[in-house]
């Protein structure tokens, strides 16, 4: 059963469990339930639950379908981006000895030392030291060098990290270089691409331009928002397997990732999820965004201080000019009031309509709106700014 609202279906388990539906007009996000599944991902989904697998027999099948399609000699499902990096940074420093992972996160004896050049820092390295490791920045905030990695590789090294989206910024040493110094000293270089799934040549590029193991969360090619996978070299590839939840009970070894399990659905959902985004019509797929983001400009025409700019707002929270999935509304002062408090009453509707907001705009993004959400958020924000 469901309740209209707004022309939308909820249906009655919003209201049994006491939260409120969202309209999402923010993009993908893990804290709003990541994207939106397809209807046969989830009908496989479905067709899983009725049976019972071997997950260690399921995850090696679905990492050598990942594999072929990345061209690398391993990958393997996990459950999403940053457990991957925990799982990555457990499987370099534990090595191919799978009884190194009941020390972590204690390290003794271990190579613990993970290099980051000192302007990639970001929110997940945070992922990195969960794991025991210690991490050895390289340069400063001016800039790294080459002779600035190579100055901070020890024997304690087990891998140089870096986030591919801060790859090259701030004066920093590129992935084929830092591979390459790696490469010389017998470290692996671990890639995390969590969101840069798209273009889909990104889903090779990490490993080409030298990355031993590569990270990507599913979330951003329509999967499940506990799902993603690493993918790299074979014996790099089965260290992280030394150190995931399985076989926990059943084998030698007290796991590290024992929390970090999986759903038998969440596997096939990231692996039928991934083989969808690569045969997908992604022309299509941006100008769908981009019907929607006109739409949203026509009904929203001629409201008084406001102006409406077509835009592209990217996974790491930029605006530039294209391709277009958002529409910016500019909200001036002659309509007495402010961005942040329009964004408010939006979301105090029901349902909720949520956006994403600046000082003086909101953006609302259409990447995972189905089709007549848009006009639904066009109206409620044309009633909110004409009365």
């Amino acid at each position: 059963m469901a309740v209209k609202t707004d022309g939308l279906a909820i249906p009655k388990i919003f209201e049994h469990l006491g939260v409120h539906a969202v309209v999402n007009g923010r993009g993908i996000y893990s804290d709003l339930g990541g994207s939106r599944l397809s209807p046969s991902v989830w009908a496989a989904m479905g067709d899983m639950n009725q049976y019972f697998v071997s997950m260690a027999d399921l995850l090696d099948a679905s990492g050598k379908i990942i594999a072929r399609y990345l061209g690398t000699e391993a990958a393997r499902v996990t459950p999403g981006a940053a457990a991957s990096i925990m799982l990555m940074v457990a499987g370099v420093m534990t090595g191919n000895d799978a009884s190194r992972t009941e020390l972590l996160p204690r390290t003794d004896g271990l190579r613990d030392e993970i290099v980051l050049q000192r302007n990639h820092r970001y929110r997940y390295d945070r992922q990195i030291t969960m794991t025991g490791a210690r991490l050895v920045l390289a340069g400063d905030e001016q800039g790294t060098t080459s002779e600035q990695v190579r100055r901070v590789l020890t024997p304690r090294t087990a891998a140089i990290f870096v986030p591919a989206h801060r790859d090259g910024l701030g004066n920093t040493v590129l992935l084929s270089q830092v591979a390459a110094i790696g490469r010389e000293h017998g470290v692996p270089t671990v890639v995390d691409a969590a969101y840069l799934s798209w273009p889909i040549e990104n889903l090779t590029r990490y490993p080409r331009e030298g990355a031993d193991l590569v990270c990507f969360s599913a979330k951003y090619f329509g999967g499940p928002n506990a799902g993603g996978f690493v993918a790299g070299r074979r014996d790099l590839v089965a260290s992280v397997a030394h150190n995931d939840f399985t076989r926990y009970e059943s084998g030698p070894y007290l796991k590290y990732g024992r929390p970090l399990k999986l759903d038998r659905q969440t596997v096939v959902a990231t692996v039928l999820a991934l083989e969808e985004w690569l045969a997908m019509d992604h022309a299509e797929r941006w100008a769908s965004y981009a019907r929607m983001v006109a739409a949203m400009q026509r009904r929203l025409s001629g409201i008084p201080g406001i102006r409406l700019d077509a835009c592209y707002f990217t996974m790491d929270e930029r605006l530039v000019p294209d391709p277009v999935n958002s529409l910016v509304v500019h909200v001036e002062p002659a309509v007495g009031t402010t961005a942040s408090a329009i964004a408010a009453r939006l979301a105090a509707g029901v349902p909720s309509v949520l956006v994403n907001t600046e000082p003086d705009a909101l953006i609302i993004c259409v990447d995972v709106l189905r089709e007549g959400e848009e006009t639904i958020i066009a109206e409620r924000l044309r009633e909110v700014l004409t009365h």
